[in-house]
């Protein structure tokens, strides 16, 4: 033990340690058992007990094996009291096996990865597996899950107990899958982290502090999944999307809380070393020979920032890229944006012709930047009273009250 600490510092060590060894500790307590609520609920128990410990008898060498233990005890208590004797051998066993493992070894294996594909695997529903992934994986709680994806709390609780429940009745193993399905499962957790990302994002002022958090939060997922899985191309691509999407934060509203499109954003407010980094990933990624989507996305945040800095017309090459992600993988969004390249080489008319038709696919009809797209074409064309209407509807469908607020301003300027 070390020298006895303050309330604050044991609760400082306490908390340094949920946010580095939390997903670890789980995964570890449930790898056997797959009972993550079990495990949860033993590790909270734990980090109790070492805020009423450790300020009395100073913070261990080795906190997180300390947890361990503690947590190892109290799931052993449980299974006990919730079962019969003879129900209660199997499950006992198989924790006793784990914790005797764990005891031969100097540090606990890294199981996060697994526990992440756990979440990410095709019998959870897909629209809980990034909420899932942020509470087992990263230790938010269900009310912070719900306030950033905009659901209730009892809603959000409700979902997440059952996508538990279904990994352990469901026995589903918390392994790297093998090299034949690894590409699909891996798309799976990419896009919930990358889910996870865009709750985030859609607060770009950083107001809500939930989803500032879930920012940060879904970044330290892209760079553990990097970290556990060096030699895969589409980790690496997805982290880069996501440094160039946050490079650019600072200038994306004015002073006064206007939204800034990226053309006319102020590019010293970019995040330099952010892009930097980005563009390293992007060439280390490209270089392991396994183009993906997420690369591709990435391929394009960078054309765009190469045009904005240096002033260059690339507008063919970003056309190149939306053609290549279109057959990768095919969207209204990459449609619409591929028109919007093609208006600055063609002309709006061009752009319009190749726009998606809300009769072809009905999402279009409640999807804002389709018809802030549509209307900017229109306008382009001279098409007025066309491109007032098209504003009316993505003003009506926005959200974002700065967002809003500046497509008014355009739908302004064509009577002005």
């Amino acid at each position: 033990m070390t020298e006895t600490p303050t309330i604050e510092q044991a609760q400082a060590t306490a908390e340094e340690v949920a946010r580095r060894s939390y997903g670890k500790l789980v995964a570890f307590l449930a790898a056997r058992t797959r009972d993550v609520a079990a495990a949860e609920d033993a590790l909270a128990d734990a980090f109790a007990a070492a805020f009423g410990d450790w300020p009395r008898n100073g913070c261990p060498q080795n906190p997180e094996a300390w947890l361990m233990a503690a947590a190892r005890r109290k799931l052993i208590d449980t299974s006990r009291r919730r079962q019969t004797s003879d129900a209660a051998v199997p499950q006992l066993q198989l924790i006793a096996e784990e914790m005797e493992a764990a005891s031969t070894q100097d540090e606990l294996p890294d199981r996060r990865l697994g526990l992440m594909f756990a979440c990410a695997h095709p019998a959870i529903d897909a629209d809980v597996r990034a909420p899932l992934m942020l509470q087992t994986v990263v230790g938010l709680d269900a009310k912070t899950i719900a306030s950033s994806f905009l659901v209730s709390p009892a809603a959000m609780s409700k979902r997440l107990v059952r996508a538990k429940t279904k990994i352990q009745q469901a026995g589903i193993p918390f392994r790297i899958p093998e090299r034949e399905e690894l590409a699909a499962r891996l798309d799976a957790v990419l896009d919930a982290i990358y889910a996870a990302f865009a709750e985030g994002w859609a607060d770009p002022g950083g107001t809500d502090a939930a989803r500032r958090n879930l920012t940060g939060e879904a970044f330290f997922l892209a760079r553990l999944i990097v970290e556990l899985l060096p030699d895969e191309a589409e980790p690496l691509g997805l982290l880069a999307l996501m440094l160039y999407a946050e490079a650019r934060r600072n200038a994306r509203r004015n002073r006064d809380g206007e939204y800034i499109p990226l053309a006319e954003q102020d590019m010293t407010l970019w995040n330099a070393a952010m892009i930097d980094e980005a563009e390293l990933l992007l060439a280390r990624a490209g270089a392991l020979g396994a183009l993906g989507r997420y690369q591709l996305e990435a391929a394009l945040q960078s054309a765009h920032t190469t045009r904005c800095r240096t002033g260059v017309d690339n507008w063919v090459a970003v056309v190149a890229l939306y053609d290549a992600l279109a057959t990768l993988a095919p969207s209204p969004v990459i449609a619409i944006n591929r028109a919007l390249a093609i208006a600055e080489i063609e002309g709006p008319r061009a752009a319009l012709d190749v726009m998606p038709k809300p009769a072809c696919d009905a999402r279009l009809n409640q999807y804002q930047p389709y018809w802030a797209a549509r209307a900017e074409l229109l306008a382009r064309t001279g098409a007025r009273k066309l491109a007032a209407e098209a504003y009316e509807m993505a003003i009506g469908l926005e959200r974002d009250p700065a967002v809003r607020g500046f497509l008014q301003q355009r739908q302004a300027m064509l009577t002005a």
